[in-house]
């Protein structure tokens, strides 16, 4: 069975197979950043009934104590720099964006530091425009998908090239680090705030989705992206980004 799709993108016409979506998504369980624990996992207990039918009961019943932040691929509002409260909950009014998939080697910059540049940017879209960007870093170990990131001052993104993509209107930004900023940077977070535009005009729909993971046998170039979000009232939440191939 195969489900093929028919839509238009900037007046060009473009065929999609439906039924081969490649999920760019890490579980809740791996990998970890941020300081913060492990997922942990426990049965209900409620006198003598256990929610665990290895340990007796008749169903599993879990409690699950995770951070989305910390703990696999999750998207984000501006309300994870907001004093406000403003919930990922509702915020995107559909699912399907034209995206393109970008691969880039960050600059190592004198103090050891590994940064996404604009001009890096720049480079690898070449004037193309999408409302999604997809940021593949290099190298693209496998040990991205089970790491423990803390500590580790990984890969992040230069002010001027959030606020390129800013600029160019890309309202959903997906990337295989823990952060699209420092991992200390003393609370400045410049790529996140000119990315949203924060305070000055905050950007209501636009997203960051983080610790993503796209396997190294998905080539670069445009991609329909459907990005579904777990129904949290938080400001960050668990998700699953699904590309599919467009075909002209």
């Amino acid at each position: 069975m195969f489900m093929r799709l028919k839509i238009r993108i900037h007046d060009e016409d473009y065929t999609v197979d439906a039924f081969h979506g490649r999920s760019i998504a890490l579980p809740m369980t791996l990998p970890r950043a941020w300081y913060t624990n492990e997922v942990v996992q426990t049965p209900v207990r409620m006198d003598d009934w256990v929610g665990s039918v290895a340990q007796g009961g008749s169903v599993n019943f879990f409690d699950i104590d995770f951070n989305p932040h910390a703990n696999g691929t999750h998207t984000e509002c501006f309300g994870h720099i907001s004093p406000e409260h403003h919930s990922m909950q509702g915020r995107l009014q559909r699912y399907w964006f034209h995206a393109i998939l970008i691969s880039i080697n960050p600059k190592k910059m004198p103090n050891g530091d590994h940064v996404i540049t604009l001009e890096q940017l720049e480079h690898a879209l070449n004037g193309r425009k999408c409302e999604a960007l997809i940021i593949r870093t290099l190298p693209n170990f496998e040990e991205k998908q089970t790491r423990e990131y803390s500590r580790t001052n990984p890969a992040y993104m230069q002010p001027e090239a959030a606020q390129y993509l800013r600029l160019l209107d890309v309202q959903h930004l997906l990337i295989d680090t823990p952060s699209v900023d420092r991992e200390e940077d003393g609370g400045a977070l410049l790529a996140h705030r000119a990315f949203w535009n924060y305070p000055e005009a905050p950007r209501q729909q636009a997203t960051i989705t983080e610790l993503i993971y796209v396997n190294s046998d998905i080539p670069d170039g445009p991609y329909l992206l459907n990005l579904q979000c777990a129904v949290f009232d938080n400001d960050a939440v668990p998700s699953n980004p699904v590309l599919y191939g467009l075909v002209s």
